[in-house]
Order: structure tokens, then sequence, then C-alpha cells
């Protein structure tokens, strides 16, 4: 039921500052850590959530845990992963709830559900924990297991809180009246945003943006022939007149088929990954990831450019070529997303009910997560190779998969959903839909943006700009160092 992560040691500060731009970060964070960690000597940092693999917190945890660890803090990486079968779909509809999807209200039945589980993962874990140690649980599913530990052992206890929304409505209220006795033995709370923050919460939370490791496998630089080496490596470039030496990976990326059965990428007809426009969006097979609105204004924006655009412009030859890439994991992976297949399955029936021709234009892929690097890399490459990222989110509590888009140096077509319009600054960094239901105002935005490269190359610039200066790892780990320190010494 519970895990303790191996992460091992990955890149070291010194190997950050070896770079000339990530010199002034590191040197900023080691700076603030001679002040805070002292005052976490004797004390073991539990980090606890409920998967190990996909989603924004299981990417960041790893490096987090990695550079507390390298700056003398004690620290732990623990996942849960309980054995009742009812438990996540629960704890999926309290997620929904919280981005205002779905109906309001939970039952009694719900609440033993939910106790029950919460006191046999707290069970498991009090062996691993001293009353001296810190606590941190992520997201609702570990939080009464954590509210449970903190009674028993009364040691410090921080909640992060990575989702929300930035309005409250009956079925957010439900969802949080259902939290709201758990979050009550904690010292403190920590938010992605301010308008996350419920009103019971206000007087103890602070605000903390995700972030990412500019030098990991998913955002590191890839020079040309790794690029390659990848996409052939994966299977999204099938390999012809070159020879190719190294060996391809045992798992293998899947492309949704006419028939609705998934194949091999390059079965039928090539990607193109490396010669055609790529509109991208890669994310967790979720509703509200807004997957088939997002579809469906893609074919109208093709239709609409081959009806009406001049045919010797290259604009015209641009939204001619350009194609649509939908990747998410492969849905048995992520075990606490139990939708996640039948969210694919809903969107492979819309697929198959479009004309040849568009289908011709769309690319649906799965990605495997048998290992995470090579995911890792195959979204990077995928990333890369794109000539705009799309993150068509409904609801975003942040939106890693558009940060790491913007690192580099790609334009990003967000929403004005909170967690993405904290970074995208519409018009400066990349665009901003109001409507992510409205295919049609998509696709006018998809025309906007494929007009011209010149403006696309600005916008990827000066997203770069905003990572850097924001949303990379050495300042969430600054913020994290002053958080825990302040909750350790009672001044949280």
């Amino acid at each position: 039921m519970i895990q303790v992560i191996d992460i091992g040691k990955g890149t070291r500060l010194n190997d950050y500052a070896s770079f000339a731009y990530l010199s002034n970060p590191v040197q900023e964070l080691r700076a603030q850590a001679k002040v805070w960690v002292p005052k976490l000597h004797g004390r073991t940092v539990w980090m606890v959530n409920s998967t190990a693999l996909g989603g924004g917190v299981a990417e960041m945890l790893p490096k987090m845990v990695d550079i507390l660890r390298e700056l003398g803090v004690r620290t732990e990486w623990v996942v849960v992963s309980p054995d009742a079968k009812e438990f996540f779909p629960l704890t999926k509809r309290i997620h929904n709830s919280i981005h205002d999807f779905g109906h309001p209200g939970f039952s009694a039945d719900d609440g033993c559900v939910y106790n029950r589980v919460s006191r046999q993962m707290a069970d498991e874990m009090q062996t691993l924990i001293a009353p001296e140690d810190i606590l941190v649980i992520h997201d609702p599913q570990p939080l009464g297991a954590g509210s449970e530990l903190k009674q028993r052992l009364g040691m410090k206890a921080i909640w992060r809180c990575h989702i929300g929304l930035d309005r409250h409505t009956l079925v957010t209220d439900a969802a949080w009246n259902f939290l709201k006795p758990y979050t009550k033995n904690y010292d403190h709370t920590v938010f992605s945003a301010q308008e996350y923050v419920p009103s019971f919460l206000m007087e103890k939370a602070s605000i903390i943006t995700p972030a990412i490791d500019p030098l990991s496998d998913k955002n590191r630089d890839l020079l040309g022939p790794e690029l390659m080496n990848i996409l052939c490596k994966s299977g999204l470039h099938k390999n012809g007149l070159h020879p190719f030496l190294a060996s391809r990976w045992k798992r293998q990326v899947k492309r949704l088929q006419p028939d609705g059965s998934f194949a091999n990428a390059n079965k039928n007809n090539e990607i193109g990954l490396l010669f055609h426009p790529v509109v991208t969006q890669v994310s967790r097979w979720d509703r509200l990831k807004g997957w088939e609105t997002l579809l469906e204004a893609f074919v109208r924006f093709k239709r609409s450019c081959k009806h009406n655009g001049k045919k010797k412009s290259s604009h015209y030859r641009r939204a001619n070529a350009v194609q649509l890439l939908l990747a998410g994991p492969e849905p048995a992976a992520v075990q606490d997303d139990p939708e996640g297949k039948g969210v694919l399955d809903e969107l492979c029936t819309f697929y198959r009910k479009l004309a040849p021709e568009d289908q011709k234009s769309v690319v649906l892929l799965t990605l495997p997560m048998s290992s995470r690097t090579q995911n890792h890399l195959m979204v990077n490459a995928i990333q890369r190779c794109s000539s705009l990222v799309v993150q068509n989110s409904l609801q975003e509590g942040f939106g890693l998969t558009a940060t790491e888009a913007m690192w580099k140096k790609i334009p990003v077509l967000g929403t004005f959903s909170c967690g993405l319009r904290q970074q995208i600054r519409d018009g400066i960094d990349g665009r901003l839909t109001a409507n992510p239901k409205d295919p049609k105002e998509i696709a006018e935005n998809l025309d906007y943006m494929l007009t011209s490269s010149a403006k696309l190359e600005k916008w990827g610039r000066q997203a770069q700009h905003r990572v850097y200066n924001q949303f990379l790892i050495f300042s969430q780990v600054q913020k994290w160092l002053q958080c825990l320190s302040a909750v350790s010494n009672g001044s949280g």
C-alpha cells in the first residue's frame, strides 16, 4: 500500500551552475539555504503523494527531494496506493468537484470509505515517521491519512494542494466541505495560486507555484542527432535511407488507427514530425483538458483555410500541411486516475467519426510509461518538433506541460484557466482562449498564431524568459525551504 521511492542521485547543483544561464539561480538558492537549512537539523521531511508516474506532482517531487537532500535536508518520498478499488474513483470525484465538474455532494458512504482507507494508510506510514519529523501531504488522496498521523504522533504537518478553482459553486463547495474536517489538524497549507485558497484556510496558507527542472530528460536541450535518435528508438520516426545503429526501445509509441485499434506509430503512413508544422497537446487523458473540442476546432481550422485561403500564400501552404498531435500516457500506467481509459475511448470514438481526409491530419498517440526516462525524452522530442503547443484546459491547477513548452521557446495556446493565465501573458508569450468549449474561437486562435513564423519565434523567446524568471526548480526549492523552516519553528 505504501512505497518509499528510491530516486537515486540526479544532476548536482554544480552541474547546473556549470551552465552560464543557470549559474545565478543556483547561487541564489545556495545563499538562501545557508539561512534556512540549519533550522531543519534533526528532522526528516516526508513527501507523500498517490502516484509515482503521470501528472505534475510525480514530475516535480524527485528533483525537489534530490536538491533538498543535497542542501542538507533529510527528505523522503512516499507513494500511497491503497488496495480498496472504490478509493481512487472517490478521490477522482473530489478532484473533479474542486474543478466544478460533476454533481455536488458526497454521501455518508463516501466518508466511510475515505476514513477507512485513510486509517489504513496511516497505520502503515506510522512505522516510518517520528514525532520530530515534518509531514508534507500532496493533494486530497492522502489528506485524511496525514490528518490521522498528525493526531497520533503530533509531528509538524503541511498539506500541499496542487488543484483549485478561482470561483465558488455548489459543486466546489461540496468538495471543500468534504475535505474541511481533515485540513484542521495541519499546521500549514500550500497552494499554487491565491485564488485557490478556501476561506477557512486563508490564515494558514502560502503560495508556491510549481516549477520545472531545466536539465531533466523532459526539458534539457536535444541536439539534432539525439533528437533523431529518440524519434527512431521510440517509433515516432520510421528509419529509412540511413543506417540506424541504436536498438529500438522495448516499448514503442502506439498510434490510433482508422479502425479504432492502436498500432505502431508509422504503420500505414509516417507521422512526419520533422517535415510538417505540428500543433501538439500532451497531457493526461482527463475531460478537463478539452481534448474533443480541440480536435473539433482543428478540423474546423483546416477546412476553413482550405476553402477560404489564398492557395499561393505561405499561410495556406502551412495550414494545408499542419498536423494535430494529441498524446497522453498509457491509461493503465496512471494508477490514481481511473477515468483515463474512458476519456481516451471517447476521444477515439470521436476520431473514428471524422472523414478520412480529416483523420489524415490528426495523430493520436499513447506514450509508454514503463521507463520514466524514455517517456520524458519522448515528450521532450515531440514538443521540440512542434510549431505550437496547446493546453486547452477547461480548468488547470497550473499546467506544467505549458511551462515545459515555454522553456523550449515553443509558444502556447492556453486558456484563461487560473493556472495557465499565471504563466502565459496573452499576446506576449502566446495566446489564451476565453472559452475552451468553443471550437470556433480555438480555430480562430490557431489561424492567427500560425499566420507568421516570426510572430511565433518572438512569443517563444519571451515565453522562455518568463519561465527562467519565475518557474524554475531553484526558486521553488527556496520557497519550500522557507516554508518548512517556518513551520518547523512554529512561525508558519
